[in-house]
């Protein structure tokens, strides 16, 4: 488990695309690049533990470390072409680097996704349990994200969380 764990709003944006055997639907991806806000959590982890939940994100085996000297020096490092196969610096939070993976492509790369319904749950209770926003603002958030938009209203979403 993380030591700790806090919310974060980072630059970019979230999006929802490609489609995901686990969940039914889109994945949610971030994109470092375009002018907007990303609602996050940070978890307070292990170099080793971030290379297993990389790993495992991957579809690589776990128990081998990443080199992280390139996304610390340049803020990113592409490992593959594969989803979550680009590591991002995203910044620093309490002079530690805020370490994520996503896709090589960026939102206005790949056809639009949308999530499925458990997906949206997971994901809009974990941003509400991060306790820096309320059920209307993470509705207002996934809702607009795109992927969620226009297949998502945020009373749906609304009604998901509080489920």
């Amino acid at each position: 488990m993380p030591s700790r764990s806090v919310p974060v709003e980072l630059r970019g944006a979230l999006y929802f695309a490609t489609e995901s055997p686990v969940w039914g639907g889109g994945r949610a991806f971030y994109d470092p690049e375009p002018d907007g806000r990303v609602y996050a959590r940070a978890h307070l982890v292990s170099s080793a533990q971030f290379a297993d939940i990389a790993a495992q994100e991957m579809y690589r085996s776990p128990g081998e470390d990443l080199d992280l000297s390139e996304v610390l020096t340049s803020g990113v490092a592409r490992l593959g072409t594969g989803r979550y196969e680009t590591l991002v610096c995203a910044g620093q939070m309490d002079g530690l680097p805020v370490l994520t993976f996503t896709a090589p492509w960026g939102v206005d790369d790949v056809a639009s996704v949308p999530p499925s319904r458990a997906y949206v749950r997971f994901l809009a209770s974990g941003l509400l349990e991060a306790g820096a926003w309320d059920a209307e603002v993470v509705a207002a958030y996934v809702a607009a994200s795109r992927g969620a938009a226009g297949h998502w209203p945020e009373q749906a979403i609304r009604d998901l969380i509080a489920e």
